[in-house]
């Protein structure tokens, strides 16, 4: 018989390892957490925290997550441009709040550690666009885009300059320009 090896992930220690890893995160930005400060806020060693993740970008990516998934919901109103329109302006509003301007610091920090790039593209990035996507293809499954429209860049073409006017240009990205995004985006899209 063979028996599993270590102890099971316990639940609420993992909270407690993410709760503290986010307010660390909030608290002091990315650069000034550390795994050790995590375990003393978490009340765990570094031990622990190291055998449920990698490294440090990933602890604090998976609590970053935990914390702001609840504010990205994926809409289904019927209607492609409705569903664009909503799920972009609650990623602008999520980008443009306290929380979210971690996201900068994040992409940020990044350009210096492959690790947190890694992590921020595969735990945040990668999954909206899978959401986009599957917005986009739900529009074309009902005749709303046209069938041959090319997904990923229409995601590029929507979703992009929201990342530019943050990243960039530090600008404005409220409801009404990105419902003038979504507008032009459109209008784009079902052109023939």
């Amino acid at each position: 018989m063979n028996a599993k090896r270590g102890r099971p992930r316990n639940v609420e220690t993992q909270k407690s390892i993410l709760s503290a890893s986010y307010d660390l995160l909030l608290e002091n930005g990315f650069g000034s957490v550390t795994v050790e400060k995590i375990a003393e806020r978490a009340g765990v060693s570094k031990a622990t925290i190291y055998k449920w993740w990698p490294n440090k970008a990933a602890v604090v990516m998976d609590g970053f997550l935990s914390a702001a998934a609840a504010r990205l919901p994926v809409p289904d109103t019927g209607s492609v441009f409705n569903d664009i329109l909503i799920h972009a302006a609650n990623l602008a509003r999520f980008l443009t709040s306290r929380e979210g301007k971690i996201i900068k610091e994040l992409i940020g920090e990044g350009q210096f550690d492959s690790g947190l790039a890694e992590a921020y593209r595969t735990r945040y990035f990668h999954p909206r666009r899978l959401e986009a996507g599957q917005l986009i293809e739900r529009g074309i499954q009902r005749g709303e885009l046209k069938a041959n429209l090319d997904i990923e860049l229409s995601i590029d073409l929507i979703y992009g300059p929201i990342f530019y006017r943050l990243l960039v240009l530090d600008d404005n990205l409220d409801d009404a320009y990105v419902e003038n995004l979504v507008k032009y985006s459109f209008a784009g899209l079902n052109f023939d």
